[in-house]
């Protein structure tokens, strides 16, 4: 029988119990105990489940409270100075307190400190906490979570494969904090405690070890290739009888084929979803003490498995190879999808034909397992009706007349270059959008949401219970907008957000209104440390059939004299924060959305929304891994924005917002966006992100360099705020600079949040009066 490979599995439990018990705990509402004891019934409710689909290679340390790299971190003993005051509530599992302040900052009495940087894991909207790292560091260990969670899950009757980020891709994704070094330099520092790790898993009774290394699947240069042979040498001689995998995902090898294949381990895991002709390539060059582990059911996305397909890869690497070298597994780790689809009950949101077509967490392990065994060619009556009903539900997806609607695909066909074009350059814009809103130097203004209190989310789920009327919701939204309007009126913020008090989620919402979309009740995936979405499914061709927030952007527009922005979120994100059909290029279905979006916008010009945001976070998120295909997708991630924002009138003006993104080698697509007015995440790099705006590229437009961090509860003083908006007019001229926090402010409370936000305006006063 083939062995199976499972890499991960989804940590926050199916139903969002970490989340429930993270936020209790930091709301004093439950002790440390209880936190803790709430993540153990995940870990083992989660190896039981995995053992009971059948799954030989369970993995452990995959679990985290927040982040697996801020554990990581904690692990080598790469904290940052500024959480000294901490240091000594370390323990063998890491100090909570120390750990959620490195998470999301910490103010109380005498500490104030900052919380770490946070950025994308890879081209995932799941986000990590970025490790600090400065000249001469040195590292140790400090945390034996890795070998508490294997021991853990001996003691409870489960055999497991502790997973690690490799070393190599550890440094990578960090930044260093100082000039005059490499962080890759660190690595001989760094190895000594990665061999003891291994060490200690392998004396342990570990039988085999999985390290992650998805940048053996990136462009990386001679150098780092050197020690990858280096780094594996060492790791190799620490682990003893214990059997390494080196595990790569996100991308196929390309020309790092033949270094992953000379690496001393016992495995190699191939991403056969992402690369899936690699295996063309690498099975000639299989050293004969190799065993591959085929990723080919795709842990990202919910689409069920192909099984033809993935057996014929299979097949193709058994008769290379011989069933005793070739493991089924997931692509990569199932962190990136729900759990469990036998939990979706309502064909209303999610018809029995779309469910039909998916697979949540549980039902990829399931694959994995009937895939090994189709494989094998020992098929009992059982996985044989199932490998038929597999078939079927493939023809009935390429079949359905639920998914194409020709007028859409002809609408996309006929888009031209006109249609992304704004009618006049932005100098004469801005000319005509100052005329109309008589703006100040230093303008204010918030990213969308406000607060979203427990009512609001009560008066949601009552109005979906049938609790309370239509109208009994309206009438509540109604009030919570005008409040907050009314509060923005006070604080003198001078370009108002209506607050989405009707929205759940920023894409969620939107998809609810389009044609092409389907939707779960407990499809929820964790985006950073407790905040879950749940991304909609797009099975079919996306159209507007009606609008979609005319109504509450006009209504608060007639609260006020002040202009109100319409909030949108832009094609690429829409795209990006849903799982996505598989059955046509990427890009059409971006179109489809782009189109969608236009419609809306015309609608709230059209009703005298003269300001509007289209939010765009993901789309530096969406760039491929592999420097060759980048400006292929950048060319038509940037031109569905244009077809998106271009067809209004020069005096509206057009914002959009990116957060948690690397900007440097993308700067002059994103200026080619030619959004009027761009706000960006920089109060965690202290500006520094703002340099990619400005050093060897002057961005021509406007730019909102966010000046508090939304996602940490402390409240920033407000020179802290002047501070930061002095670093940003040292790079940026004042002309074009707005002030606003890094992001929406759905996740606050409102006391924090109208401190922030007054400290804020009276910064940007401030400015205004310096210049």
């Amino acid at each position: 029988m083939l062995l199976t490979n499972n890499l991960g599995y989804p940590r926050v439990g199916p139903f969002r119990e970490l989340k429930k018990a993270n936020e209790a705990y930091w709301a004093k509402k439950i002790s440390a105990e209880e936190l803790l004891k709430a993540a153990k019934e995940i870990r083992e409710a989660n190896w039981k489940t995995q053992k009971d689909a059948g799954i030989d290679l369970i993995p452990s340390n995959d679990f985290s409270f927040y982040d697996q790299v801020l554990d990581l971190s904690l692990t080598v003993g790469a904290i940052p100075a500024r959480y000294n005051s901490l240091l000594n509530k370390i323990d063998d599992n890491y100090s909570l307190d120390l750990y959620f302040a490195m998470a999301r900052g910490f103010q109380a009495d005498d500490i104030d400190v900052t919380a770490s940087e946070m950025t994308k894991w890879f081209d995932t909207n799941y986000h990590y906490m970025v490790p600090e790292f400065t000249k001469g560091q040195t590292f140790k260990l400090t945390s034996q979570k890795f070998l508490n969670e294997f021991n853990e899950a001996k003691a409870a009757g489960y055999e497991t494969k502790p997973v690690i980020i490799g070393p190599i891709t550890y440094l990578l994704i960090g930044k260093e904090k100082e000039e005059g070094f490499n962080r890759i330099d660190l690595i001989e520092n760094l190895l000594p405690v990665y061999e003891e790790i291994i060490s200690k898993l392998a004396a342990a009774g570990a039988k085999y070890i999985q390290i992650d290394e998805p940048y053996l699947a990136l462009d990386i240069d001679a150098k780092t290739k050197e020690l990858y042979k280096t780094v594996f040498a060492k790791l190799n001689a620490a682990a003893g009888d214990s059997k390494l995998i080196a595990t790569t995902y996100f991308e196929a090898l390309k020309d790092n084929e033949e270094l992953a294949l000379s690496l001393p381990v016992h495995a190699l895991h191939l991403d056969l979803v992402r690369g899936e002709n690699q295996l063309d390539t690498v099975l000639a060059k299989v050293p004969a003490s190799l065993t591959l582990s085929l990723g080919v059911v795709e842990g990202r996305n919910i689409w069920k498995n192909d099984y033809e397909k993935s057996l014929a890869k299979i097949n193709q690497a058994v008769e290379a190879l011989g069933k005793d070298r070739v493991w089924v597994g997931t692509s990569s780790s199932l962190l990136h999808v729900p759990f469990d689809l036998d939990s979706e009950k309502n064909e209303k949101t999610l018809p029995a034909e779309v469910k039909n077509w998916l697979a949540f967490a549980k039902q990829k392990l399931a694959e994995v397992k009937d895939l090994a065994i189709l494989a094998d060619g020992e098929v009992d009556a059982a996985t044989a009706t199932r490998f038929e009903n597999n078939k079927a539900a493939a023809e009935s997806r390429r079949t359905s007349p639920l998914i194409h609607k020709p007028e859409v695909k002809s609408r996309v066909a006929n888009i031209t270059d006109e249609d992304a074009k704004r009618t006049s350059p932005f100098a004469a814009r801005k000319a005509a959008q100052q005329a109309k809103f008589n703006l100040p130097s230093f303008a204010t203004t918030t990213i969308g949401s406000f607060p979203q209190t427990k009512d609001v989310r009560k008066w949601r789920a009552d109005l979906k219970k049938g609790v309370i009327t239509q109208e009994e919701y309206d009438k509540a939204i109604a009030e919570e907008t005008e409040n907050t309007i009314r509060l923005q009126e006070e604080l003198d913020i001078d370009v108002l957000v209506h607050g989405e008090f009707e929205r759940n989620d920023m894409v969620e919402y939107f998809g609810e209104q389009l044609a092409g979309y389907a939707f779960t009740q407990y499809g929820w995936v964790q985006s950073y440390g407790s905040r879950c979405v749940k991304p909609p499914v797009i099975y079919g061709d996306v159209y507007r059939p009606a609008d979609m927030t005319v109504r509450w952007s006009s209504f608060a527009q007639s609260l006020t004299n002040r202009p109100v922005k319409g909030m949108l979120t832009g094609p690429v994100t829409i795209l990006q924060w849903s799982f996505v059909r598989n059955d046509q290029p990427r890009s059409t279905t971006t179109y489809q959305i782009a189109l969608a979006i236009l419609d809306e916008v015309q609608a709230l010009e059209k009703a005298g929304i003269k300001i509007i945001q289209i939010d765009e976070p993901a789309i530096r998120e969406g760039l491929p891994l592999r420097k060759a295909d980048q400006q292929a997708y950048l060319d038509w991630a940037v031109r569905s924005f244009r077809v998106s924002s271009s067809n209004v009138e020069d005096d509206t003006q057009i914002h959009t917002h990116m957060c948690y993104s690397e900007f440097n080698n993308v700067i002059e697509d994103i200026a080619a966006m030619d959004a009027d007015v761009i706000t960006i995440e920089t109060s965690r790099s202290q500006m520094k992100l703002l340099n990619a705006f400005a050093a060897d590229f002057k961005y021509p437009n406007d730019i909102g360099p966010g000046v508090y961090d939304i996602h940490s509860p402390r409240v920033p003083s407000k020179e802290e705020m002047v501070d930061l908006l002095r670093k940003a007019k040292d790079v940026v001229p004042a002309s074009q600079l707005w002030v606003n926090p890094d992001c929406g402010l759905k996740t606050r409370a409102w006391p924090e949040t109208k401190a922030a936000l007054e400290a804020m305006v009276e910064a940007a006063k401030i400015l205004r009066a310096e210049a």
